[in-house]
């Protein structure tokens, strides 16, 4: 018993060395991703699996898919190395898991249909290839992201799931984490998966279809940044007249009311520090390319992320300034009732050319007046094509741009970046007829 488990134990590693080969010859841009993945046995889990370290294999599940159709192998260990590649196994803990297991096996066996490498085609391709097409006339670029956003708000049948499932799942993902809690962090993975994008250029006359892969990659690699996380820098320390519950000790003031006769030993702090948003600006870009809704979608995102997060106070001082070539108009808001009014019955006004320079001119302005006492910084809503001011302010300054675009100029050196896709705009949140920027 003991030596047949051995022999299976060879086979199934002599199979999966020859898989791993085989993926190494005929896609000579994945070397890196290669040999990071690298094929590790681990008998009785019943499947493949990677944590991102490794690949997990069953032997006795590897050699009855080989037994059953040889290429099912490579084309396994092929679809997990994407699945790293892409990332897909650090976005755990944050999206719904079912909804994101499918998104990212689909988006893996898309670019794999797409190359054809030798050795990795199935049976069932064609009809694979049939589902593929449907979900692109909808979907647009086959990414997991965009196809998770569709699966959230297209709920599938129990039959259409499940047909899904059986057509494009090839691994388990029992093994995915959140990437803080892996052992190979996301820079890593990021930095293998730059290293593939600059390596494909040299080899695309060996594959075909690279397009999706090559997508997906700029998926992989962009830069990330919590919208959420980037409004706290602005905020600034103020004195919020409260009681401060974090530095009042109850058990000495009741001690002193009941032997002393209603002489509390400690009166508790009436103030304490609070982070909260007191003065930015929003700049909107109403150029032609700039469309009304993801403006007033924007706008609602970042609203809610403010009350949300409870960093505002009970009067602000915010200007919603809209500039295409020149400054449109300007929109004072003191507290959040201007806010919700401004995103309700707005108008946009514009619809130029684009540059940036003059909202920059017309701050400077304001503060020459007097109407800012400590600003503390810029977010401009764009697409990006316009003129950047040369001159660095003494405040922070974002650009959050629309979709990620190889062709927009780069940022000033000395301001941030942040994308916000129009599809995460455009669902973020549903309106009620005339709530609305027109």
């Amino acid at each position: 018993m003991a030596e047949d488990e051995k022999k299976i134990s060879t086979l199934a590693g002599r199979v999966m060395a020859l898989a791993r080969d085989r993926l190494l010859v005929q896609l000579r841009f994945f070397d890196s991703a290669l040999a990071q993945l690298k094929p590790v046995e681990r008998k009785g889990i019943g499947c493949l699996a990677t944590d991102g370290i490794s690949c997990f294999y069953d032997p006795v599940y590897v050699l009855k898919r080989y037994r059953q159709e040889p290429a099912s192998v490579p084309r396994m260990y092929l679809h997990m190395l994407l699945h790293c590649i892409f990332s897909h196994n650090f976005q755990y803990g944050r999206l719904e898991t079912e909804k994101w297991d499918l998104a990212a096996d689909i988006a893996a066996e898309n670019v794999i249909l797409e190359m054809k490498a030798a050795g990795t085609v199935l049976e069932e391709d064609r009809t694979a290839e049939g589902k593929l097409k449907v979900l692109s006339e909808d979907i647009g670029p086959l990414t997991a992201e965009r196809i998770y956003r569709y699966l959230r708000h297209t709920p599938l049948t129990l039959t259409e799931e499940a047909e899904l499932k059986r057509l494009f799942a090839k691994d388990v993902h029992t093994l995915w984490k959140p990437a803080e809690q892996m052992e190979v962090t996301v820079e890593q993975w990021k930095k293998i998966s730059e290293r593939v994008k600059a390596n494909l250029k040299s080899f695309t006359g060996d594959v075909s279809g690279a397009e999706s892969l090559e997508k997906n990659l700029k998926e992989a690699v962009r830069d990330r940044y919590d919208y959420g996380e980037i409004l706290r820098r602005f905020t600034v320390m103020e004195e919020n007249i409260t009681v401060n519950d974090e530095e009042f000790d109850y058990i000495y003031y009741t001690y002193g009311l009941e032997h002393y006769g209603n002489l509390p030993l400690i009166e508790p702090l009436e103030y304490r520090e609070e982070n909260k948003v007191r003065e930015f600006v929003i700049a909107l870009d109403t150029s032609a390319s700039c469309r009304g809704p993801l403006v007033r979608a924007f706008l609602r995102k970042t609203y809610s992320i403010l009350k949300s997060s409870e960093n505002f106070f009970s009067r602000v001082n915010i200007h919603i300034i809209q500039c295409d070539s020149q400054v449109q108009s300007d929109t004072k808001v003191e507290n959040d009732g201007d806010f919700e009014s401004f995103i309700r019955y707005g108008k946009l006004a514009g619809f130029g050319g684009t540059d940036f320079r003059p909202v920059f001119e017309y701050v400077a302005q304001l503060r020459e007046q007097g109407e800012f006492e400590n600003l503390k910084g810029l977010i401009y809503f764009t697409d990006g094509y316009g003129i950047y001011p040369e001159k660095m302010p003494d405040y922070q300054v974002i650009f959050a741009f629309l979709d990620e675009d190889e062709n927009r100029a780069p940022v000033p050196p000395w301001s941030m970046k942040v994308i916000l896709e129009s599809e995460e705009l455009e669902e973020t949140h549903e309106y009620q007829a005339g709530e609305r920027i027109h």
